[in-house]
């Protein structure tokens, strides 16, 4: 915390290539000596630190991978910079021509550890957003990150805020370990809680009823998305692919169509019905939520399939076997596979045996693993807050 108000006395007007200089240090990846390369899949949205790198000499490199950069250097993705994408480095390594190395130019005017916070602003990503360049693959160049405008602290406010951000950045890093070990923790008990041979007849205790999902509840493909349903007498909320993610209903971005009158009986959902990712990415297919009524009236798309328990299986427990089925792999194994996206289809879910213990029994999984969740949510919602914190800067003034 800060032991006294921040005073904007003295604060000037500086421009980001004023104090901030582009590091070109190009390298033979071959003869520089160095193991590691970092590329942009190894950088993560609003996260400072590297956890994931290549190594010279086991993967292929590009011509584009010959800039050295070294601990202390900022990394910045130039390429779709909606992504997001500052890291710290804290190692010495490779990247390519299309991920800035930045440094501080002179630490007496602009403290180098400040520079990463600096570019996790939502100003400075906002900026560079707004100057990118193209449409499929936006880029922005560093001589327009030049003229980026900001209210420059004098150096003895900057290390106050280095010393509160980095605070900051440590409390996230601890949050971020607290909901891995907690999904960590879920994963393990579905594991165990169901075999790792899930999903076929003899990997359950024998007191529990094995089901085809058609039998154990109903099963239902969303409407298919066309011009005809633009307009109606009976326009919808719906939800889509890109409304649900694992365990949770994202309703930030509902979009609406008609739904005839007469088969509201298949689309309409009703509480406590699941939703599942139809066609995803392989890995993220079959990703499953409950819906519980958040929007009365609303429907599904065909980018979902929705299942209804049917008597004797709660909808708790058979989401809890669905997220079994996808971190385990087995909705991915079943899904049929195209060149971008993964279907895993109605007909073959149909097909899915999925076990049904005494409602005793589910009950206990369900309050286990309801603890954990609620652990996680809430870890979440302190790891929003402190994101926020840092991204819209608690140092800097919008200046236009």
């Amino acid at each position: 915390m800060l032991e006294r108000p921040i005073s904007k006395a003295g604060w000037t007007r500086a421009a980001f290539g004023d104090v901030v200089r582009k590091v070109n240090d190009k390298v033979d990846p071959w003869e520089s000596g160095l193991e590691r390369y970092v590329a942009g899949e190894h950088m993560d949205t609003d996260d400072l630190r590297i956890r994931r790198w290549g190594l010279i000499g086991e993967d292929y490199l590009g011509p584009a991978f010959h800039m050295r950069f070294k601990p202390g250097h900022v990394l910045y993705g130039s390429r779709r910079t909606y992504l997001r994408k500052v890291a710290l480095a804290d190692f010495e390594g490779i990247t390519a021509n299309t991920t800035f190395v930045l440094e501080a130019k002179d630490p007496a005017a602009l403290m180098p550890e400040l520079l990463p916070f600096l570019m996790q602003t939502e100003a400075f990503h906002s900026y560079s957003i707004k100057h990118s360049k193209g449409s499929v693959n936006p880029y922005i160049n560093f001589s327009d990150l030049e003229a980026f405008e900001f209210l420059l602290p004098p150096i003895q406010e900057q290390a106050r805020l280095v010393e509160v951000l980095s605070a900051q950045r440590s409390f996230k890093e601890g949050l971020n370990g607290a909901n891995d070990a907690a999904t960590n923790l879920k994963r393990a008990i579905l594991l165990s809680a169901f075999r790792p041979r899930g999903g076929t007849r003899d990997a359950f205790p024998p007191h529990w009823t094995m089901l085809e999902a058609e039998l154990a509840g109903d099963v239902q493909l969303g409407q298919q998305r066309h011009p005809k349903f633009n307009d109606g007498s009976n326009v919808r909320p719906y939800l889509r692919v890109a409304n649900v993610y694992d365990d949770f209903i994202d309703f930030g971005d509902i979009n609406k169509m008609h739904f005839p009158e007469d088969e509201l009986g298949k689309f309409e959902l009703k509480p406590r019905d699941i939703l599942l990712n139809e066609g995803q990415s392989l890995d993220l297919v079959g990703r499953s939520a409950i819906y519980r009524g958040e929007i009365p009236g609303c429907c599904f798309q065909k980018t979902l399939v929705r299942f209804r328990c049917g008597d004797g299986l709660l909808p708790e427990f058979a989401q809890l076997f669905f997220q079994h089925m996808l971190y385990s792999g087995q909705f991915a194994k079943i899904a049929v596979k195209t060149t971008s996206v993964a279907h895993l289809t109605a007909v073959r879910f149909k097909k899915v045996f999925i076990p049904i213990p005494p409602i005793s029994e589910q009950q206990t999984l369900i309050a286990a693993q309801s603890k954990i969740s609620d652990g996680s949510r809430s870890i979440l919602r302190r790891l929003s807050a402190v994101k926020s914190l840092i991204r819209n800067g608690i140092w800097f003034d919008d200046l236009h």
